[in-house]
C-alpha cells in the first residue's frame, strides 16, 4: 500500500527532526565556553539540556490549543476530523505522568552518557531497549516471547557487543579516556531500562486511549518540565567528579553558569533553541507514524536516523571510522528486524519454502498422479 503525501511528511520529519535533536545536544556539549570562573570549559550540563526538551514538548501543548481552537471556531467538523486534533481530548492527563517522569529520568541519563561517548554510539545503544522491553512485557504484560523475538533480543546483546568495543579500539588515536567512553555506554544501555518501563506502562494503561499526539506529549512535556525544574534545585549542591560534573561549582548542575553560558555563545543558544523544538516535531512525528501506519514503521525510520548521525559524526570528524561499529550496527539491525518481524523472518520463510520444492519432487509427483487417478476412477 503506498503511503500519503501526509505519511511521506512524517517519515522524513522523524528522520531528520530525530537526527537534529541527537546531534544539537552532542553539538552543544562539544563547546567550550567561559564558566563563571573564568576558565574555558565544555558545556556540561545533562540536566539542564533536558529541561529545554521538555520545554519543547510542553510547547506541543499550547500547539494543540491553537489547533484545536481554530478547527473548532470554523463549524464545520473539521475539528473531530483533523489529523492533528482528532481522538479522545477528554481524558485524565495523570495517567501520563509516570510515561513522563521515566523520560524525564531515562532522558537525563542519556545525556549524561551522551557527553561521555560518541553519539553514532549513542543511538545504536538505544536498540538495547529492545531486550529490557522484552523482559518487562513477559513479566507486566503476561506476554510470551517466541522463538524469533529471543533470536533478535541475541542478535542485539551481540550487536551491542561489537558497537561497545568499537568505541574502545577508537580511541587509540583520541584523547578520550577509555573510562568515559565505557561509563557513557553504560549509562545509556541503563537508561533504556526506564525507557523499558515507560514503553511497558504506556501500552498497558495509554495504549487503549486515543489521545491526539500533540496532547499527549504536551502534557508529557508538562510533566517533565516541572518535575526536572524540581530535582534541578538539590542538582546544584551535589558535588560529582569529572566527567560527570564540568562546571565551576563541582556540581551536578550548575543552572546559572549553563545561563550565563548559553547567553554568552550564540552557537550554544542556538543548538538549545534545536534541542527544544527538534524533539517536540520528532515526537510529534514518532507517535503519528505510530497511530498513521505502525510501530514497524517507526522502528525502521529510527534505524535511518541512526545512519544519519554516524555519517554526520564521520563526516565532521567527530569520531574516528572503525569496522567493528559497521559490523555491530549490521547485527543490530538484524536483531531488530527479527524481533519486530520485519523482512528476515519474511525471507527465511521464502528461502524454506524454496528449499522445500526443490527437495522434495518426487513426493510432488506422486501426489499429483495419485490426484490425477483418483479423478479418472470418479468419472
Amino acid at each position: 500500500m503506498a503511503w500519503s503525501n501526509y505519511q511521506r511528511t512524517l517519515a522524513i520529519l522523524q528522520i531528520v527532526t530525530g537526527s537534529f535533536n541527537t546531534l544539537s545536544v552532542k553539538y552543544a556539549d562539544r563547546q567550550v565556553v567561559l564558566g563563571e570562573d573564568e576558565q574555558l570549559r565544555h558545556f556540561n550540563h545533562p540536566f539542564m539540556q533536558s529541561l529545554f526538551m521538555f520545554f519543547g514538548e510542553a510547547l506541543c501543548f499550547l500547539a494543540f490549543k491553537i489547533f484545536y481552537y481554530y478547527y473548532n471556531r470554523r463549524g464545520d467538523g473539521s475539528v473531530d476530523n483533523n489529523v492533528l486534533i482528532k481522538g479522545t481530548r477528554v481524558f485524565n492527563p495523570f495517567i501520563l505522568l509516570v510515561p513522563a517522569l521515566c523520560d524525564m529520568f531515562a532522558t537525563s541519563i542519556m545525556y549524561i552518557g551522551l557527553n561521555m561517548t560518541y553519539a553514532s554510539s549513542f543511538q545504536m545503544l538505544r536498540g538495547s531497549v529492545i531486550i529490557f522491553t522484552g523482559m518487562l512485557s513477559i513479566g507486566f504484560l503476561n506476554r510470551k516471547l517466541g522463538v524469533r523475538e529471543w533470536i533478535g533480543i541475541g542478535f542485539v546483546m551481540t550487536g551491542l557487543a561489537f558497537v561497545g568495543v568499537s568505541d574502545i579500539l577508537t580511541l587509540e588515536n583520541s584523547d578520550i579516556s577509555a573510562n568515559s567512553v565505557i561509563t557513557g555506554d553504560l549509562l545509556i544501555i541503563f537508561a533504556q531500562v526506564i525507557t523499558a518501563v515507560q514503553m511497558v506502562v504506556e501500552e498497558k494503561y495509554v495504549g487503549q486511549q486515543d489521545i491526539p499526539a500533540l496532547q499527549a506529549i504536551g502534557w508529557e512535556g508538562i510533566f517533565g518540565f516541572i518535575g526536572i525544574s524540581i530535582a534541578i534545585i538539590p542538582l546544584n549542591y551535589i558535588t560529582a567528579p569529572p566527567p560527570f560534573a564540568d562546571n565551576s561549582r563541582g556540581t551536578l548542575e550548575a543552572t546559572v553558569e549553563a545561563l550565563t553560558q548559553i547567553g554568552s555563545n550564540s552557537k550554544l543558544l542556538i543548538a538549545v533553541i534545536g534541542i527544544a523544538f527538534s524533539i517536540a516535531f520528532f515526537n510529534f512525528a514518532g507517535i503519528s507514524v505510530t497511530k498513521e501506519m505502525s510501530a514497524t514503521t517507526r522502528m525502521i525510520l529510527d534505524s535511518v536516523r541512526t545512519i544519519v548521525i554516524w555519517v554526520f559524526s564521520l563526516g565532521f570528524q567527530w569520531q574516528v571510522f572503525h569496522y567493528m561499529q559497521l559490523i555491530g550496527f549490521v547485527i543490530l539491525l538484524i536483531g531488530m528486524a527479527c524481533y519486530n518481524n520485519i523482512v528476515i523472518p519474511q525471507l527465511i520463510r521464502k528461502y524454506r519454502c524454496h528449499l522445500g520444492r526443490h527437495t522434495l519432487p518426487e513426493n510432488e509427483d506422486h501426489i499429483i498422479n495419485t490426484a490425477a487417478d483418483d479423478v479418472q476412477e470418479t468419472t
